[in-house]
């Protein structure tokens, strides 16, 4: 039975990539558009429902004439974003079906993503009503000024990466959204959930569940897909 749906973030801007004329997540990675691998990771998944793809006004044209027909094999919708990350999300949250209980948000530029993965993140989220995936931090922190001088060592005690997927309950995201007072300014979905109060379980994941930012980025995850666990080397 259904029970997810999944917002496919793909509305930003792409200024670290360093490609003026492509967005990363149109960018061919292994000869297939990013966007398309963790599209067709959930779309295999019986407990989703639906699938939606949030990118920018000014792809839409892209969009059309080179992924429509992708976008509508895998029974993708598509909805136009807003200028800030949880912008687009709230966007995509909107078009979210009543029927299906839990939505996940999910980088449409981390295309890694194994499917025990999404397995141990869903089943958290149904138990708690918040998940996300993460990977702690083994390396040491150092905080930085403009001037590019150390001002402070951070201790990695409890310090983890968040990843994608954030998995919640619909209403729990949807109401977390109303109540804070500057949404836009979140950069992830787990700190709208965390400001209204409720718990967000982390999930531990891998390092391979990469997000590409930049272009050498391609690299590492072209050779990161030939190495995905069949099992989760972190279960939950």
């Amino acid at each position: 039975m259904s029970k997810f749906s999944v917002i496919l973030a793909a509305a930003g801007r792409s200024q670290r990539f360093g490609n003026q004329y492509n967005k990363k997540v149109f960018t061919l990675l292994a000869n297939r558009p990013m966007w398309m691998y963790s599209a067709e990771a959930f779309s295999k998944r019986d407990d989703v429902g639906q699938i939606i793809l949030v990118i920018a006004a000014e792809d839409r044209e892209l969009f059309a004439d080179k992924f429509a027909a992708n976008a509508a094999m895998l029974g993708i919708q598509v909805v136009t974003g807003g200028s800030e990350r949880a912008d687009s999300v709230l966007s995509g949250l909107k078009a979210v079906r009543e029927d299906l209980p839990y939505v996940a948000i999910h980088d449409a530029a981390r295309p890694c993503l194994a499917a025990p993965w999404i397995d141990d993140v869903f089943q958290a989220a149904q138990e708690t009503g918040a998940a996300i995936l993460a990977a702690p931090i083994h390396a040491t922190v150092k905080r930085v000024d403009q001037r590019s001088n150390i001002t402070e060592t951070i201790p990695r005690a409890g310090l983890w990466m968040a990843q994608t997927p954030q998995v919640f309950r619909t209403e729990l995201l949807r109401s977390a959204y109303a109540a804070h007072p500057s949404p836009s300014s979140a950069t992830d979905e787990a700190s709208i959930v965390e400001h209204s109060g409720h718990p967000v379980k982390v999930v531990p994941c891998s390092l391979l569940n990469i997000k590409v930012t930049t272009k050498e980025d391609l690299k590492v995850a072209e050779l990161a897909m030939k190495v995905l666990p069949k099992r989760n080397p972190f279960p939950f």
